[in-house]
C-alpha cells in the first residue's frame, strides 16, 4: 500500500538522480562512513528466495491444503521462504468488490474460515519445516476493516475532530485507522503477535505499511517476539532506514522498483537504476538488506506492462544484485492475472495453464535460485558498479565476496547489445544458466557465450554471468 504515496516524489527525485556522480560504487563500507549499523538479519534470511502466496488465487480450492499441496513444486524452484497473504477474517462493512480486501482486518486472533481450520494452518506449517522452508505471514497492524471485533475499544482508533473514527487517507476508505497512543492497543497487538508465533510456529511476519506504526512500537514487541521465536524475521513493506535499525530485519526497495519498472517500460533510462541503487545505498544503515521485486499484489503485472523478456531480465536483476528476491503467486509460469484492484477484492485464480504457452520460465526461476545457493558472492558479497558502452540501455556491477568475484550484465532493453563492460584484467569464465537447454534436456550450444569479458554481446533483455579467475 505504501507505494500510492510514493509516485510523485519518485518524479521529482528522477531528475535528481540525473545529477549523481558516475563510476564505480561500492556496497562495502568505505574508511570514514558514518552510516549506523543495521540490525544483524539471521543468516537464513540472507540465502531467502521468498514466494507471496494469496491463498484463495493461489489453487483451485484456494485455502491452506492447496498451498500444501504444492509445497514440493515450490521447493524444486527454488523457495525457501513462504509468504502467505493476510489469512484473517475479512470485513464487510465499506468492504470493496464482492468480497472485501484481505487487508481489511476483521479479527487478528482467528482464521478466514474460507482458507481453512487452525489445524489445516499448522498442518502448512509443519510440512514446510518438514522440507526446510520458512513461513510468514501478513500482519496488518495500521487499520482494521470497520466492522472489527476491535471497534467495541472505539478509543483504539483515531477519530476526527467531530468525534468520527476516520480511515487512514481518502483513498483506503474500507479501513479505520488505530491509535498506538492507547496503552491497551499496544497491549493487545503485542499479545496477537506472541500468540501466532507460539502457537503456530511461525518463522516471522510481514508487516504491511510497517511504517504507518509508529517505530517504537515495533522496537518494543521485537524483544518480546524474539524471546517467543528465536531466530524469526521481520519484514517491513516500508522503505524507511530507520525501521532497520533494531526492530525489522528486512524491507521493501520501493524506489528501486520502481526505477526497474520505469526502465523496462523505457520511461528511463538503465542508469536510473543504478543512481536508485546508490542513493539507497548512502540513505540506509550499513549492512540493510532489501526486499528486491518486480512484481506483487500491489502492482501491476510485469510480465503484463512489459511482455515476458522484460519481466524476466527484472527478474535475473532481482537475482543477483544484493539483497533478497521475491516471487509472486504465479510468476513461474507467466501468469499476467492482476491481484491489485479490483483482482483484489474478487476471486481471480492463478492461469496455471499459461505454462502450455509460455517458454518453460520455471526452469529460468530455477536456474537463478540455484545459483544463489552456488555462489555466496550473490548472497554475501559487495556490489561494484561497472561502466560499459551503452549506460543507458544495459546495467553491468560485480558482486565480491572473499576469492569470488561474479560480473553481471543486463541488457534491459528491447534492443541487442555489442560492447565493451569495463570490468578490469583477469580471465573470465561465462557461468549464465542455459536454461531454455535445460528445460528441453538439450545440449544445444549458444555461440556467444565463446566470447567473454570486456566484449559482450546481448540479445534484447538477455542477460550474463560471468565468473572472474574460474577454470
Amino acid at each position: 500500500m505504501l507505494h500510492q504515496l510514493r509516485r510523485v516524489a519518485r518524479t521529482c527525485a528522477f531528475f535528481a538522480l540525473l545529477t549523481l556522480a558516475v563510476g564505480q560504487i561500492s556496497h562495502a563500507a568505505e574508511a570514514g562512513d558514518a552510516r549506523p549499523s543495521a540490525r544483524h538479519s539471521p543468516e537464513w534470511l540472507h540465502d531467502a528466495v521468498v514466494y507471496e502466496v494469496f491463498p484463495r488465487a493461489f489453487s483451485p480450492t484456494g485455502d491452506f491444503k492447496g498451498v500444501t499441496a504444492q509445497l514440493d513444486r515450490l521447493k524444486a524452484l527454488g523457495v525457501t521462504v513462504i509468504w502467505l497473504m493476510p489469512i484473517h477474517p475479512m470485513g464487510k462493512l465499506k468492504a470493496k468488490g464482492t468480497l472485501g480486501s484481505p487487508y481489511a482486518v476483521r479479527d487478528y486472533d482467528a482464521i478466514n474460515p474460507a482458507y481453512g481450520t487452525a489445524d489445516d494452518l499448522k498442518q502448512l506449517v509443519a510440512a514446510a519445516h518438514q522440507r526446510g522452508m520458512k513461513v510468514f505471514i501478513d500482519i496488518v497492524a495500521n487499520h482494521t476493516s470497520w466492522d472489527s471485533v476491535l471497534m467495541k475499544h472505539p478509543d483504539w482508533y483515531k477519530h476526527d475532530a467531530s468525534g468520527r473514527i476516520i480511515p487512514p487517507n481518502p483513498d483506503w476508505v474500507d479501513v479505520a485507522q488505530l491509535d498506538y497512543s492507547n496503552a491497551g492497543l499496544r497491549q493487545y497487538m503485542s499479545e496477537m503477535l506472541v500468540r501466532w508465533l507460539r502457537d503456530y510456529q511461525l518463522d516471522g511476519f510481514r508487516c504491511d505499511y510497517a511504517s504507518g506504526v509508529p517505530r517504537d512500537f515495533w522496537e518494543a514487541v521485537r524483544p518480546q517476539l524474539d524471546q517467543v521465536r528465536p531466530g524469526l524475521a521481520f519484514l517491513a513493506e516500508a522503505d524507511d532506514p530507520m525501521l532497520l535499525r533494531s526492530a525489522f530485519d528486512i524491507d521493501y526497495a520501493w524506489a528501486f522498483y520502481h526505477a526497474v519498472n520505469d526502465a523496462i517500460t523505457g520511461q528511463a533510462p538503465a542508469s536510473v537504476v543504478r543512481m536508485t541503487w546508490q542513493r539507497d545505498a548512502e540513505n540506509y544503515p550499513r549492512g540493510a538488506l532489501r526486499l528486491r521485486f518486480s512484481d506483487n499484489h500491489d502492482q501491476l503485472r510485469t510480465t503484463a506492462q512489459a511482455g515476458l523478456p522484460a519481466a524476466l531480465a527484472a527478474s535475473a536483476l532481482m537475482f543477483t544484485l544484493d539483497g533478497v528476491p521475491l516471487l509472486y503467486n504465479g510468476m513461474e509460469v507467466g501468469d499476467t492475472t492482476e491481484s491489485a484492484a479490483p483482482a483484489l477484492f474478487e476471486r481471480v485464480p492463478i492461469q496455471w495453464n499459461m505454462a502450455e504457452r509460455r517458454p518453460p520460465i520455471e526452469a529460468f526461476y530455477q536456474s537463478l535460485a540455484s545459483l544463489r545457493r552456488e555462489h555466496p558472492a550473490l548472497t554475501r558479497g559487495a556490489v561494484n558498479w561497472l561502466r560499459n558502452a551503452d549506460e543507458q540501455r544495459v546495467l553491468s556491477f560485480e558482486r565480491v565476496a572473499g576469492d569470488e568475484s561474479l560480473v553481471v550484465v543486463i541488457n534491459l532493453s528491447s534492443s541487442p547489445f555489442a560492447g565493451v563492460v569495463n570490468a578490469g584484467a583477469g580471465s573470465f569464465r561465462d557461468i549464465t544458466p542455459d536454461w531454455q537447454a535445460t528445460a528441453k534436456q538439450s545440449s544445444a550450444h549458444d555461440s556467444r557465450r565463446d566470447a567473454s569479458l570486456p566484449s559482450v554481446f546481448l540479445a534484447p533483455w538477455e542477460f550474463r554471468i560471468f565468473a572472474r579467475g574460474a577454470q
